[in-house]
């Protein structure tokens, strides 16, 4: 790899790192592009003083409600996205993730999957947890395939959750429970060079 470090949080291509106050305007831009933002539930660009105050406060809740990383290619370091587990529940050992490929060039390349691998080692292996979830969009085909060929299971939906375009749409809610997420065939990511 390009990068001389082993990062903590790291797949084969990936790595995840805390966000940095400098990685505003690359949030901005890509929570400001109509592509990107279409499968996340931003509806309007972002200002850079609604960033900082966002990261202000992420800031108060990382390591305790919840952990967001920027995701980083291992070759070079280039940030191409971010992920989070949110509303960490420590006494249901439950958390919401969230995720999003800001790099729109590097979409269907495996990244999002390997980042969620890492990210759910990290759910599993380091913070003791018993169940992450997701909300999806049901007009998101490709996500909805992602999570599942990774082990999330189909829990349920909230009906005409979302209005986005004009019209109303199920929100899915997906699941992975640590016990399946350990029966899967694969190397922890951190036994990874």
């Amino acid at each position: 790899m390009g990068d001389e470090r082993r990062p903590i949080l790291r797949g084969e291509r990936v790595y995840l790192r805390p966000a940095e106050r400098e990685d505003i305007p690359t949030f901005i831009e890509w929570l400001g592009d109509a592509v990107v933002s279409e499968g996340l539930a931003t509806r309007a660009p972002w200002s850079r003083v609604a960033e900082e105050n966002w990261f202000d406060e992420l800031q108060k809740a990382q390591s305790k409600s919840m952990w967001h990383f920027v995701i980083c290619l291992r070759d070079g370091g280039r940030p191409i996205g971010f992920c989070a587990l949110h509303d960490i529940d420590h006494v249901n050992g439950s958390t919401e993730l969230g995720i999003g490929i800001g790099e729109a060039d590097e979409w269907d390349k495996g990244y999002g999957t390997e980042a969620m691998e890492v990210l759910l080692d990290f759910a599993f292996g380091e913070l003791r947890l018993h169940r992450v979830f997701l909300h999806v969009f049901e007009f998101n085909a490709r996500a909805v395939h992602a999570y599942e060929r990774i082990g999330f299971q189909h829990e349920g939906a909230k009906r005409q959750a979302y209005y986005r375009h004009g019209r109303h749409h199920d929100m899915l809610v997906m699941g992975i429970l640590a016990h399946e997420w350990d029966a899967r065939e694969r190397r922890p990511t951190w036994e990874l060079e």
